[in-house]
């Protein structure tokens, strides 16, 4: 397969060693130092089965150069989305899958207003790395599973195909009759885990020993719970009780990517993680005291700071 990734950060890049290693032609979009690293010593991968190099087929800040692929991996920031969207029309052929890794819930929805709607599929991935120096990946955590569908979750034989891609490479994608679903079961824990270690600037750790933090934690889950319930999204009965037992078993270390890139002076994404489940609960007709005040505290930050 032809298939480029849009662009090539922690889980672009992830992806990209591993596809590229399991013999698939790989694009890498990247730019500044990154790219320039990539274009002289290949794209590495620190992962937890060992160091990997590749040399992509193309490396490239521009994908004019790229052409119509298979698939693009699409993992920005959700504030970069629209560019990059734009940017990425010259890669869209009649066939292609987009298929977009990004914190929140609505990133297909935005790409579709972009992009061919019949290019656009929805995904969620579960995976925990970093660019850990320019042209260098590292994997933080063991886990790493890439959950994607048509929109509509209907079987298509161009998501078999990367799935089985992806599959053969040594990674984990799993087929989904409920796209949706596990989009926002993963929504749910990442709203609350982002909103409090970034709102109380601490750690996992710091929320199962603290009973304040806890239960502002499990209040966060039960906004988000309850606005996906109020969009038709199949979640669990049980999602609440499961979530919060599953964070008990996080590393204690562990912070959500908010929290980091606050602590860093970046950019933050909070309009589509806390900001998103206050505005889209405002327009469902649904109190969300929780997340308006987490986004509220986080909204000096959101572009940035020194």
């Amino acid at each position: 397969m032809k298939i480029a990734m849009m662009a090539t950060g922690g889980i672009g890049g992830f992806l990209a060693v591993r596809l590229a290693k399991s013999g698939h032609q790989v694009a890498t979009i990247a730019r500044g130092a990154h790219l320039e690293a990539i274009r002289d010593n290949g794209l590495g991968l620190e992962a937890s089965d060992g160091t990997h190099c590749i040399e992509p087929w193309i490396a490239t800040a521009d994908p004019e150069e790229v052409g119509a692929v298979d698939a693009i991996i699409f993992g920005v920031k959700g504030d970069a989305l629209e560019p990059a969207a734009k940017s990425c029309e010259p890669m869209v052929g009649a066939d292609t899958i987009v298929i977009p890794f990004l914190n929140g819930v609505e990133a297909a929805q935005r790409l579709a207003e972009i992009l061919p709607e019949k290019n656009i599929g929805n995904g969620v991935a579960h995976i925990s790395t970093t660019i850990a120096a320019p042209g260098l990946i590292r994997q933080t955590g063991e886990f790493n599973r890439f959950i994607f569908a048509e929109r509509d979750s209907r079987p298509s034989a161009r998501v078999d195909r990367l799935q089985q891609a992806i599959n053969e490479a040594g990674s984990s994608a799993p087929q989904t009759d409920d796209i949706e679903r596990d989009l926002w079961a993963k929504f749910v824990l990442f709203s609350a885990v982002s909103g409090v270690t970034a709102a109380a600037r601490c750690t996992m750790g710091d929320i199962i020993e603290n009973q304040s933090l806890a239960d502002l934690f499990k209040a966060i889950i039960s906004e988000t719970a309850a606005l996906a319930r109020a969009r038709n999204v199949a979640l669990p009965a049980s999602i609440e009780s499961d979530i919060w037992s599953a964070s008990m078993k996080l590393p204690p270390a562990m912070r959500a990517s908010t929290a980091i890139d606050l602590e860093n002076g970046r950019p933050l994404e909070i309009e589509w993680i806390s900001g998103a489940v206050a505005r889209l609960s405002d327009a469902a007709g649904l109190q969300a005291p929780v997340n308006s005040t987490v986004y509220a505290l986080l909204s000096p930050y959101r572009h940035g700071r020194p």
